[in-house]
């Protein structure tokens, strides 16, 4: 089976080494972890705020866990419960047991997930990879979402040259040492890479074979059957998505959603520019909340 998994044990002990120390680093306050069974294996989902009311699922971006959500938990968890979720066939906590083959996969995951933990209704908010499975399910699995809050998704327009030069030369300013990684930052536009403790994370990972499909573009036929009310943020120097482009196209066949570009942001929005992620996010919640 074509499963994600670490190379050896010695590879999973230095990941799990560095996942526990960037969570006493970055997120010290209360949370509750939950090993949650699905079909396709255990995902672990750190639970935190209030007990009751609709719930903030937060989805990372591909080659990332909830912790890439650090910065936004708690503002989150002030008025909402908030499930930050270590994304199956990530690395993180999570332990995939059953190939996720396409979209159909990742939606029928998620379904699995918040059925188990008992949620009727979500707002469910994914970056980049987890946008796409976010929409997959959306369209897969009508009424568990209450809204969709989409941080520069993927599935919206295919990736080209520019997105994977971007991926690469921002691996490469991650692995740099510390004091050069300002000015890479800026150079390769991407802000994530001065996450320090994230970047640890990242490099601790290596050692972790990731085999999940690539996120497929969404035909105009799947993109017209999204029923949750949704805001798209997308950076307006995204290596992956092409603002206008995207823009007239969801207009075309989701006329319900709000678009907003982000000015100056690039793919790295939630690092970028994460007032205004935030802001997004929370109007969403105040507007369709339950």
């Amino acid at each position: 089976m074509r499963i994600s998994e670490f190379r050896n044990g010695k590879a999973e002990a230095r990941f799990r080494a560095a996942y526990e120390h960037a969570f006493t680093q970055l997120w010290p306050g209360r949370r509750t972890p939950l090993d949650v069974p699905t079909r396709f294996g255990t995902t672990r989902v750190h639970r935190t705020g209030p007990a009751h009311g609709q719930p903030i699922v937060l989805l990372p971006g591909s080659g990332g866990n909830a912790l890439m959500w650090h910065a936004y938990v708690e503002p989150l968890a002030e008025h909402h419960p908030v499930l930050a979720v270590d994304t199956l066939g990530e690395p993180g906590a999570s332990v995939q047991s059953a190939p996720i083959e396409g979209g159909h996969d990742a939606a029928d995951w998620l379904e699995d997930l918040l059925a188990a933990l008992d949620v009727p209704a979500a707002h469910v908010v994914g970056c980049s990879y987890g946008g796409w499975i976010a929409l997959h399910h959306q369209i897969r699995h009508p009424g568990r979402t209450a809204a969709l809050t989409l941080v520069d998704p993927a599935g919206l327009a295919d990736a080209g040259r520019r997105f994977y030069t971007w991926l690469v030369l921002g691996g490469l300013a991650a692995l740099a040492p510390r004091p050069l990684r300002p000015r890479l930052a800026g150079a390769v536009g991407n802000s994530a890479v001065l996450e320090t403790e994230l970047m640890t994370l990242m490099r601790a990972s290596m050692g972790f074979r990731r085999r999940l499909p690539l996120a497929d573009t969404l035909g105009d036929e799947q993109l017209s059957r999204l029923s949750a009310p949704a805001l798209f943020l997308l950076g307006e120097r995204s290596a992956l998505n092409d603002p206008r482009t995207v823009s007239e196209r969801l207009h075309r066949l989701a006329p319900a959603a709000r678009v907003e570009v982000v000015p100056g942001a690039g793919h790295a929005l939630p690092t970028d520019d994460p007032a205004a992620v935030l802001a997004g996010i929370l109007s969403m919640s105040a507007t369709h909340g339950r």
